[in-house]
């Protein structure tokens, strides 16, 4: 009859840590031995290696430099900021400093590397490190070497020649800036004096001697021969309406009933007095006598003389009012015309002032503008002779002791732990992809077959 039990699926198992322990074990020689070659192959790199020493100085980077006299810089830093501070790290490893650096020292001699480099100044920089101290001004320049003494000589001369390249970039700025200022002092001396000659030619053409007391002159006359003006002014209309008057009596036939009220003539006044006498004898004699009477006719006889000299004596008078209107009339223009020519004379030499100011502004400004440029050539003339400097060593690097590489305890320990990861991998990885039957466990395992029993293996007899 057939065995109709079904068969046993392949089940995993789960891992415990006494299997690991198994495997560990099992290749402990090979996990004994690739320990042992990562780290007498670690150790024996490591002390074949050439001892590289870095050398540190310490670079202070101020913002501003020693203020010795209270002048502006040239080239000012201005207020310190990050950019600024990265420029300058950026600057002390720049390619001008570095190769004076190895000029100086003849690095490409003492240096082999450098020698077969294509660029040195690459190279050099390979082995210099720029750190700055957080939270500080000061910034390490490093220099690494096989050579203690050449490593903190290199790193001192890469300070001393920022500092000084620092204090040469400022003296060329303030020997460029007192080029051009000498250049522009010679150009503004020279305008300084043409606005002095070109105000003084116009001061004695426009004859401006005394600008302030001729406008003071000048108005002066104008307000006098105004105040003649309006009085001649006032007179002629007087005359004028006394001339109006005077014609209207000559040409009106009744004039002489209004001569009283404009006439102020004696003589018109006492032939007039003449007339009203001569008028009540007439009258007095129509009373008794006809018209026609002897005694009437020459008393209207008499009347008529009395008026035909009063008329005369009008007309005199009314060519002496004409002459006397002419005459005010004359003065009244003659005034007029003074004081148009004033007021003129006080336009042209507002005109005058004007342009006298504008050469007098162009005078004063030339002169300031060369006045505050001989004061910054003579400051910068100054400051190009002072060696102030915002940048100084306050530690210069000392010949180092230890070496920074290469790093023995470091490397040993990492060899260490490599070794040991190295060969813990290896074993599992064997143990892994190993797929041979060694325990019941594993028959279930791989082939999902149960376990009838257990055949142990006897050794031959020989």
């Amino acid at each position: 009859m057939a065995d109709l039990t079904p068969p046993i699926e392949p089940r995993e198992r789960e891992a415990h840590l006494r299997d690991y322990l198994r495997i560990l074990r099992k290749h402990r020689w090979l996990i004994a031995g690739l320990f042992l070659v990562t780290v007498l192959t670690v150790a024996i790199w490591t002390f074949l290696q050439t001892p590289v020493f870095q050398a540190s100085a310490t670079i202070l980077i101020e913002p501003e430099p020693p203020r010795v006299l209270n002048i502006q810089e040239v080239s000012p830093i201005g207020s310190p900021t990050q950019d600024y501070y990265r420029t300058q790290y950026e600057l002390i490893t720049s390619r001008p400093i570095v190769e004076k650096v190895i000029e100086t020292l003849g690095l490409t001699k003492r240096m082999p590397a450098l020698a077969s480099a294509l660029d040195p100044a690459r190279a050099f920089l390979g082995a210099t490190t720029i750190e700055p101290k957080r939270n500080t001004r000061l910034v390490l320049v490093k220099f690494e070497h096989p050579d203690p003494a050449l490593a903190a000589e290199v790193a001192n001369a890469l300070a001393r020649q920022y500092a000084r390249h620092n204090v040469e970039i400022k003296l060329k700025s303030a020997r460029e800036a007192l080029t051009w200022l000498t250049e522009q002092m010679t150009s503004l001396k020279a305008k300084v004096q043409e606005s002095s000659v070109a105000l003084q030619n116009y001061r004695v053409k426009a004859g401006i001697m005394g600008l302030e007391e001729q406008r003071k002159i000048t108005a002066q006359k104008i307000m006098d021969f105004n105040k003649a003006y309006l009085e001649a002014q006032a007179q002629r209309l007087t005359i004028e309406a006394k001339l109006g008057e005077l014609g209207r009596i000559v040409s009106h036939p009744g004039g002489a009933q209004t001569i009283f009220t404009v006439a102020d003539n004696p003589l018109i006044q006492k032939l007039k007095g003449e007339a009203s006498d001569l008028e009540v004898q007439r009258s007095k004699l129509l009373k008794v006598y006809k018209d026609k009477h002897p005694e009437v006719l020459k008393v209207q006889a008499q009347l008529d003389q009395v008026g035909t000299r009063i008329d005369a004596e009008l007309k005199t008078m009314l060519r002496a009012v004409q002459t006397e209107y002419r005459v005010a009339r004359a003065r009244e223009d003659t005034l007029l015309g003074n004081v148009n020519r004033l007021r003129q004379e006080g336009q042209d030499l507002s005109e005058k002032e004007i342009q006298y100011m504008n050469l007098q502004r162009d005078s004063d400004s030339n002169q300031q503008l060369y006045e505050a440029v001989l004061k910054r050539l003579k400051e910068t003339g100054v400051t190009g002779g002072l060696d102030t400097n915002n940048v100084s060593v306050v530690e210069e690097a000392t010949v180092p002791r230890t070496p920074v590489k290469p790093r023995k305890a470091i490397n040993l320990i990492v060899s260490v732990l490599v070794g040991l990861f190295v060969g813990v991998g290896v074993a599992l990885t064997i143990e892994y992809f190993d797929t041979t039957i060694k325990t019941p466990d594993d028959v279930e395992r791989y082939l999902g077959l149960p376990v009838i029993g257990i055949v142990p293996l006897f050794e031959g007899k020989r």
